[in-house]
């Protein structure tokens, strides 16, 4: 059987060759947590997960507010 191959000149199959994204668009002064907010939270391409995120602790949370409020009403008399 023959091996197949990359084309001369690819490159290792591991290394995208694309910039990093700390690359020159960071500010060198820019402290860790503003660099995390600006990269995982705020980025576009990651809204749909936060937003997720966001209604499922939501929900969590809407739940135990609604047992604590009203959880005595579940207790058969």
């Amino acid at each position: 059987m023959a091996r197949r191959s990359a084309p001369p000149g690819s490159g290792p199959a591991y290394y995208s060759g694309a910039p990093s994204r700390r690359g020159a668009l960071a500010d060198p002064n820019e402290s860790a947590f503003s660099a995390f907010m600006r990269e995982e939270v705020w980025a576009p391409e990651k809204f749909p997960g936060n937003i997720s995120i966001l209604v499922g602790v939501s929900v969590f949370l809407g739940g135990i507010a609604a047992m604590r409020t009203w959880g005595e009403l579940m207790i058969p008399a």
